[in-house]
């Protein structure tokens, strides 16, 4: 006989709410698993078990209200509600611009208790967004329930933010079942336990963005170190990018805008200890080849360097994504960052994102420019802003002009940067190491011609490494 659970498993995978495959979730994280509860809402039968299963698990016995979790934790909190005659509440994703304009609805008075409903967690920053909104309104959020927590520290990062999280299955326990029953082979279970294993590192920033811990309740980028930084994003690339910096001590991104294979190769084994970037415009080069990448590839591993491809994609998402994973260049399969543009929404990440096939892959949002009279506009820097905070854990940062962002899971990366000189003829504009990090706040200084036309690259760029990462330290210091 099965379990209740164990039936509910089975039947929950029968009509497809288990999904195995290559899937990029909410988060921008690419996932072999998806677990997509949202079909239940055309099995009532199915959904009723789900509902009773997950009030079953509720760590109290008595809650005054239920508010599921937007979307799929709504219908399950209404059949709880319903079921349990308790009162419910709707948290919406945005505030109406019309009537009320309320945020949550529903009746409620200060102080009465109230139970979250969640379909899965993965970093858990949906039920904590709902919590969050919950607690403004003077109400007592504590607990929430949620039926499969993908065990990648969503659990852990809600329980720092004193909110107790429960769930009816876990993606191990789920396996389990599917696997006892027949349902999946011990390769595909092995391989998405594997998966999960090797991405527990997820986090949420607070409102207030205190996961960057420096002694105070606002934290601003600006004031905390690379170290302490790297706790507040989910992003594989921000991570690894954090660590190459404070290993080499150096905030250096160099622009090697050369037009031959051998200048850039010659380049990036040159400056390639100096560096924790170095930006290419592949489509400059006259003599392009595969075996251009591959060494370049070789070099980056052998200096501890990414690969910054300065493309600026600037299309709808079917047209970037034949442009990211074909043609000439195939810069998927070789640029951890690649630069575009805003202006077609959130579709032109969605777009790069189907491409990466589970590769560690980013991207940087162009805020700001640094030529005159560039229309970036601060509505555009505002919509690039909010298209970040949507794609977290595919958008490193953003080219900007200036600090952009407080948020510390957040790169800004300032081009235009060099000694000595004000602009050039065809309107670039340029600030020295110190101004760009201290003034306008940039964490990686992007320096082209300073670099590669002086006359020993080598010294110039240890000159910016060092003055860079001192304005760096600096600043932090500073703030502290």
């Amino acid at each position: 006989m099965l379990t209740k659970l164990e039936q509910c498993i089975v039947d929950l995978y029968n009509i497809g709410v288990v999904k195995f495959g290559d899937f990029t979730l909410k988060s921008g994280m690419q996932s072999p698993i998806y677990f997509d509860l949202r079909i239940i809402i055309s099995y009532p039968k199915l959904m009723e078990t789900v509902a009773e299963l997950m009030w079953e698990a509720r760590p109290c016995k008595e809650y005054e209200l239920v508010c599921g979790v937007a979307y799929t934790g709504l219908p399950i909190a209404t059949v709880i509600s319903t079921k349990q005659d308790i009162p419910m509440l709707i948290r919406r994703k945005e505030t109406k611009g019309y009537g009320t304009k309320k945020l949550v609805e529903g009746n409620f008075t200060d102080g009465q208790t109230c139970l979250m409903i969640e379909d899965v967690i993965v970093s858990g920053s949906s039920v904590y967004e709902t919590a969050e909104t919950l607690r403004e309104l003077e109400l007592d959020i504590k607990d929430a329930v949620v039926f499969l927590d993908r065990e990648q520290g969503g659990a852990g990062n809600l329980r720092s933010m004193d909110i107790n999280v429960v769930s009816v299955t876990s993606m191990t326990e789920m396996l389990s079942i599917l696997l006892k029953h027949g349902c999946v082979t011990q390769e595909i279970s092995d391989s998405v336990l594997e998966f999960v294993k090797s991405n527990t590192a997820t986090s949420i920033v607070s409102k207030n963005k205190t996961a960057c811990n420096i002694g105070t309740d606002v934290m601003d980028r600006k004031k905390c170190s690379l170290e302490s930084r790297m706790s507040t994003t989910s992003q594989p690339l921000t991570k690894r990018l954090f660590e190459i910096m404070v290993a080499k001590k150096s905030n250096l991104c160099v622009a090697a805008d050369v037009t031959t294979s051998e200048e850039l190769l010659t380049l990036a084994e040159k400056l390639g200890p100096h560096i924790c970037l170095l930006k290419t415009h592949i489509d400059i080069l006259t003599d392009f080849s595969k075996d251009t990448v591959e060494n370049l590839k070789n070099l980056a591993a052998k200096h501890n360097f990414l690969i910054f491809e300065d493309r600026k994609f600037g299309d709808i998402g079917n047209t970037v994504a034949n442009q990211y994973i074909g043609g000439t260049y195939n810069i998927v399969d070789w640029a951890d960052l690649v630069t575009l543009h805003g202006l077609p929404g959130d579709g032109i990440i969605k777009g790069l994102m189907s491409c990466t096939s589970g590769r560690p892959r980013g991207c940087v949002l162009v805020s700001q420019m640094s030529s005159t009279g560039a229309l970036t506009t601060q509505e555009y820097v505002s919509g690039c802003k909010k298209i970040a905070e949507q794609n977290q854990y595919f958008v490193v940062g953003f080219v900007s002009q200036s600090s952009v962002t407080d948020d510390p899971r957040f790169v800004v990366f300032t081009p235009g940067v060099q000694y000595n000189k004000k602009g050039d003829d065809l309107g670039q504009q340029y600030n020295t190491p110190r101004v760009a990090i201290m003034e306008k706040g940039a964490d990686i200084i992007i320096v082209g011609r300073g670099i590669t036309q002086a006359e020993d690259p080598v010294a110039a760029a240890v000159r910016y490494k060092e003055d860079g990462f001192k304005a760096y330290l600096e600043r932090v210091s500073e703030q502290n």
